[in-house]
């Protein structure tokens, strides 16, 4: 008694607890519980109980069963006391914690029994309070759940079948009583009682928080109870109920999901079940507020889940289906973007599917021939297919158009005037957050549009031209002003998908009947002829009109009377607009013309041969504009571009006669040697030549013409194989093959010229301006840093990496710091393009050319050149001429221009990459005088001009160990033993210098020597895509080095590249290609340690490997011929080995290929390859 006294008694009813556990088991726990009934304070009532709870743990085994159940009931006697008086949520939290290791320590099946029911029936006997149901039910879940981790196979039978409490049954009893619950409150919820409605919720919170995380193993059954909670909750919602959280929203959302294919059809009636309130009137959407439209959101992604994943459950019934896809639709109709954009998802995925062609089977037949057909599956599903695509009916298929069309705007381009046309449509917006970009939204819309258009066409030519003809009759009715175009400008995308869709794609109108061909023709002859009528002059409406025009041109194709009609309304706007822009205020006007020239080149794309009767006249108005001076450089570029490719469809001879036609009046200005005497002929020529503005940009308008013939002209065969490549030479001319001759001399004078421009003893004489546009522009600086690019100015023409010059100053104004950047990269961009192409024609370029005039051109102040401009190099000329050259043109070409570039590359890689590894710092020529705006910027800019070069000289020497020009090796035969080769069967290496370009590398040490140095440097290098590239090249090496008898490859191989290799294999970043480099290695020891004593020397060096050990790695690969197994063996070597230091072999989860090294490089193994130095030297 006197332990009811105090505090201190009560610690000492704890205390003695403590001390008699290790006594007499039943007596001292019976004491216990006799004497835990005394304590009254509830954190010692918790505390004691946990006591006990140990106590059972620790003596379970020797209680016996009777006893057990008896003190179960105590047990949870207790627990019930503590439930009723908890008062805050940490021994809330205490009580969960302690019911958890209760159903965790407990193994014995019977007991479980007693403690499950025990509780069930006392904790939910008479319940009324909602969080003490949460509580209750979490401490349920989380003793099934404990029970289900540790009962055995049997048990668990019997758990299916229900023999034992289970998850389903707790989480039933739960959902009763919120069911029972809400029933009994709902009349007073719908007479505004919102005190009980708020207990009501926070009852339906409590069991949705308690059967959360076991929604997988609920039954449909109960499914469908809980569902129609949901339906009393979203009536909670009807009757603004504005306290619901969202947090309560959320965990709605996130059980609506099912996760089992047999539960959602029950799930798709209950849903379809919802009022669907957001769909409702205009007149009663003012009484919702956000709260009411959040939870519609909810509900439509979960009907577009389930639509997406589970939509063949309800293929079956028709009422079904047809309800769901009705609302689904009331969503895409919505005027609240945050729904439509939901509901989207579902149709671009629903009509991707229904629109995809089925796969054809080929079945082998009796007779040998093959038998197209689909199997029973896949007949199934397209059966399906067309089921659904039936549903998709006339009326569906116009609303969506419909409200695509009105989509395709953003709200800050709408105006109040285009009020009545949209209506209440909440538009795009860039303040919507989590959606992504406009520019994906319409992306998506112009998709579903195209793929209506394939399933209904007549509907969609009907739509789109019907919207279009009411847009133009609202701009003659606003008076034709600018700044109500932006409706009409937002449609001229939706009409090209159609027409690319109905005449362009799979789907082509010759598929359709004549009927329809008749009707889709005629409606978009309408249209044409309405559009032909407009004589639009301002320059907005004239690009408008022109972008209608290039939309129109897949119609064309197949209704060749219009073409004329169009190509002399093109020429017509264009004569509209002034030509010479003097004044910033008319810009619009030269932008609108470069695009109508752009628009020929796209209609002689989609309109194919039915523009080829229009080619002279075409000609006749170009010559002209030309004469009477009304058109610029740049444009009678853009049109002859078009005039190429027309004649690309009419053949070769064709094609010789238009680059005749065009090329003919560009040679007599570009070989006078008066203008290359004047600005080629000496250092600072150029700086004469960039003050010349109409000139300069007249030569840059050649240079990209030249590029544009290569490009659209003849067959490219950049990737020709040495074999067939000069065969095919002899056999195709291409069409520019007769102009290389005088194209290209000037071209390498004038790229010599820019390249020498760098030099330092002519850089520092050069004046201020065109020493500033030597440097990097913001957007290749943008670019670097992987920064979005700033907005382009309007009438702006972009290179290859997003730079731009402004054609609106071209040729009339002094050249800025701007435009002679613009022009030194446009013509770099261009000519280095020109140079490549040439390549891929063969022998004309070859054999017609100077080595020596372009190895000075390009390689003279290689030493000088940036690293950006030296990948540029590599990459849009070297590469094509290594691939193009034929084996008898390997002596005279790649010494002279490989050589330099090498020996260069070789330094200044090294020197950057010790520099990064070795300070944190990279050391390019490029950045010089960038005021980037901090240090790291600069670092990161640095860093990637670093991989970029090493890659692009990886990709070099990947090319030369590709397969194609290397055809002359013969693959390894695999074998199980350890080759003893005959040396007098090995051959010379010089036997493979005509048929192998690394055998002819290798032959050439001057050229060997840095190679084999880059390609060892790279193993150490932190750049996996690097070594990727370069790994061909050495299995190359490796495989001379095992064909033929030359020694110092020999060495080099079996001991420098080995060793590279392993160290290679202890960088993570070479994880991506670690197969690769195992498999080398497993190639030069199988093939080469009994000729070459390295191999065994490097692997006994490893720290951890012993004779013993290497002798049963070599007993191991004796044994097997699979060159799997091989590598496995070798890899599991390598790592015992190295005490699992080699982290490319290490299971990588994730690779960092571009980690940036600031720190200095360290490495646990060191090897020492020194002998690489003089092994390639005489």
């Amino acid at each position: 008694m006197l332990l009811r006294s105090s505090s201190i008694e009560a610690d000492c009813t704890i205390n003695f607890i403590d001390a008699i556990s290790n006594d007499r088991v039943v007596v001292l726990i019976s004491l216990s519980f006799e004497l835990y009934a005394f304590i009254q304070e509830m954190g010692r009532q918790l505390d004691g109980h946990q006591k006990l709870q140990a106590m059972l743990y620790s003596h379970t085994t020797e209680i016996r069963s009777s006893e057990c159940r008896k003190f179960t009931e105590a047990q949870v006697e207790q627990l019930h006391k503590i439930y009723k008086l908890c008062a805050t949520a940490a021994l809330r939290s205490d009580v969960r914690n302690d019911v958890k290791m209760d159903a965790k320590r407990r193994d014995d099946e019977a007991r479980r029994q007693v403690l499950l029911h025990a509780v069930v029936h006392k904790l939910f006997s008479g319940l009324t309070n909602p969080d003490l149901v949460r509580l209750s039910l979490s401490y349920l879940m989380q003793v099934v759940r404990r029970i289900n981790e540790t009962i055995s196979s049997m048990a668990r039978r019997d758990l299916g079948r229900g023999k034992i409490i289970s998850v389903p049954f707790v989480s039933n009893l739960g959902y009763n009583l919120v069911y029972i619950r809400l029933a009994c409150d709902l009349s007073l919820v719908e007479r505004w009682k919102m005190v009980t409605a708020k207990q009501a919720m926070v009852l339906v919170e409590g069991v949705l928080l308690a059967g959360l995380l076991d929604w997988e193993s609920a039954s449909v059954c109960l499914l469908y109870k809980y569902m129609t909670i949901c339906i009393y909750l979203q009536h909670l919602v009807r009757l603004r109920w504005e306290e619901l959280s969202p947090a309560e929203l959320r965990l709605l959302h996130l059980l609506l999901r099912p996760e089992s294919v047999a539960r959602a059809a029950s799930i798709f009636i209950i849903l379809l079940n919802f009022p669907v309130l957001f769909q409702a009137e205009e007149c009663l959407l003012k009484f919702m507020d956000e709260s009411d439209f959040e939870f519609a959101e909810y509900i439509c992604e979960s009907m577009v889940f389930l639509g997406s994943s589970n939509l063949q459950s309800i293929t079956g019934d028709d009422t079904i289906l047809s309800l769901y896809l009705q609302q689904m639709l009331g969503y895409f109709t919505h005027f609240k973007l945050a729904l439509h954009f939901q509901s989207l998802s579902f149709w671009l995925a629903l009509m991707r599917d229904l629109m995809s062609k089925p796969k054809a089977v080929v079945h082998s037949a009796g007779d040998g021939s093959a038998v197209n057909n689909t199997d029973t599956g896949s007949g199934r599903v397209e059966n399906e297919k067309r089921k659904v695509l039936n549903f998709v009916n006339d009326d569906i298929s116009s609303e969506i158009l419909d409200v695509s069309f009105l989509r395709m705007l953003r709200r800050e381009k709408v105006i109040s005037g285009t009020a009545p046309i949209l209506g209440t449509l909440e538009l795009w917006s860039d303040d919507f957050e989590g959606k992504g970009d406009f520019g994906q939204y319409r992306s998506r819309l112009l998709e579903l549009v195209k793929f209506v258009a394939s399933s209904k066409p007549l509907i969609a030519a009907f739509k789109v031209s019907d919207r279009i003809t009411a847009i133009i009759k609202g701009l003659f009715v606003s008076q034709m002003h600018a700044q109500e175009l932006a409706v009409m400008e937002s449609m001229h995308l939706a009409l090209e998908n159609i027409v690319s869709s109905v005449f362009d794609g799979q789907n082509e109108v010759g598929e359709a009947t004549s009927e329809v061909h008749l009707s889709l023709c005629r409606i978009f002859e309408g249209l044409l002829q309405q559009l032909l009528s407009l004589n639009w002059t301002e320059p907005a409406f004239v690009e408008s009109l022109a972008h209608y025009l290039i939309a129109m041109g897949p119609f064309l194709k197949y209704f060749p009377d219009a073409v004329g009609s169009v190509v002399n309304k093109l020429f017509e706007l264009l004569t509209s607009l002034p030509f010479v822009v003097k004044d910033p205020a008319t810009s619009s006007a030269r932008h609108a013309r470069l695009l109508i020239c752009t628009s020929f080149i796209r209609i002689a794309k989609t309109a194919d041969k039915s523009i080829l009767p229009h080619m002279k006249g075409i000609a006749d108005t170009m010559a002209y504009l030309q004469r009477e001076g009304r058109l610029l450089r740049g444009e009678h570029n853009l049109l002859g571009e078009a005039f190429l490719v027309m004649a690309s469809s009419a053949g070769i001879q064709q094609q010789q006669e238009v680059l005749a036609w065009l090329l003919e009046p560009l040679s007599q200005q570009w070989t006078q040697l008066e203008w290359q005497n004047n600005y080629l002929s000496e250092p600072l020529g150029l700086v004469r030549l960039c003050s010349e503005t109409q000139f300069m940009w007249s030569l840059f308008h050649t240079v990209t013409f030249f590029e544009k013939a290569l490009k659209r002209s003849g067959t490219r065969k950049g990737g020709l194989s040495l074999q067939n490549s000069s065969t095919e030479s002899s056999t195709y001319l291409h069409p520019m093959a007769s102009h290389l001759s005088w194209m290209l001399p000037p071209l390498l004078k004038l790229l010599r010229a820019i390249h020498s421009i760098w030099s330092p003893s002519i850089a520092q004489a050069l004046p201020g301006e065109i020493k500033a546009a030597m440097t990097m522009s913001d957007v290749e600086q943008f670019s670097l840093l992987g920064e979005g690019n700033p907005k382009l100015s309007k009438g702006a023409l972009t290179f290859s990496d997003g730079s731009q010059f402004d054609t609106n100053k071209e040729g009339y104004s002094e050249p800025n710091e701007s435009d002679i950047r613009n022009w030194l990269k446009g013509i770099r961009d261009s000519g280095y393009n020109v140079l490549g192409l040439s390549t891929t024609i063969g022998d004309p370029f070859f054999k017609s050319l100077d080595t020596h005039s372009v190895a000075v051109a390009l390689m003279e102040n290689i030493q000088s050149m940036e690293f950006r401009h030296i990948k540029q190099l590599v990459h849009s000329v070297l590469i094509h001429l290594v691939k193009s050259c034929p084996p008898d043109m390997w002596e005279t070409w790649l010494d002279k221009l490989l050589h330099p570039l090498f020996i260069h590359c070789q330094q200044a890689l090294s020197y950057s990459w010790s520099s990064l590894m070795h300070e944190g710092k990279v050391k390019v020529p490029d950045v010089h005088g960038i005021a980037a705006g901090s240090d790291l910027k600069v670092e990161v800019m640095e860093e990637k001009l670093l991989r970029d070069l090493t890659r692009e000289i990886c990709s070099l020497l990947s090319v030369m160990g590709s397969s194609g020009l290397n055809m002359g090796l013969p693959a390894l035969e695999p074998s199980g033993h350890f080759i003893h080769v005959d040396m007098s069967s090995l051959k010379d290496l010089d036997s493979f210098a005509s048929s192998s370009m690394v055998g002819f590398l290798l032959k050439h040490k001057n050229l060997a020597l840095p190679v084999l140095q880059i390609s060892l440097a790279a193993f150490t290098w932190t750049d996996g895509e690097a070594m990727t590239k370069v790994s061909s090249f050495c299995a190359a090496v490796v495989l001379l080095a095992i064909l033929t008898n030359n020694v110092e490859l020999r060495v080099f191989v079996a001991k420098d590249l080995f060793s590279a290799i392993i160290q290679g294999l202890a960088l993570e970043s070479n994880a991506i290609i670690s197969a690769d480099l195992v498999g080398l290695c497993r190639e030069i020891y199988m093939y080469l340690c009994d000729r070459d004593p390295a191999p065994r020397q490097i692997l006994l060096s490893l720290p951890c490997v012993t004779q013993q050990d290497l002798l049963a790695f070599e007993d191991a690969l004796t044994k097997t011929s699979s060159p799997k197994e091989q590598k496995q063996h070798m890899k599991s070597l390598l790592l015992l080995g190295t005490g699992n230091k080699l982290k490319a072999l290490a299971a990588q989860k994730s690779v960092n290929v571009i980690t940036n090294v600031s720190g200095k490089h360290s490495s646990h193994i060191s090897y020492t390859y020194s002998s690489y130095v003089y092994f390639f030297t005489y």
